[in-house]
């Protein structure tokens, strides 16, 4: 397991464990963020993701990509 910030641009990886506070975890899964969901990072900057997951693009902080482990 690694966190969701080391992933290589376009290879699509599942999500095995979400961390961080209940607040987190609860905006991550109406975003699409749950446990064996399929995600694939389109574009990384300034450490800040953009990923897709369930046919859509997301932008996510760096922070929150730190608590998504695949």
């Amino acid at each position: 397991m690694m966190p969701l910030l080391m992933a290589n641009l376009g290879e699509e990886y599942t999500i095995k464990q979400i961390g961080g506070r209940e607040k987190d975890k609860t905006f991550l899964a109406t975003l699409g963020f749950v446990v064996d969901g399929k995600i694939t990072v389109v574009n990384a900057m300034a450490g800040n993701l953009i990923v897709n997951i369930k046919d859509s693009r997301v932008a996510i902080s760096k922070e929150l990509a730190s608590k998504i482990m695949i």
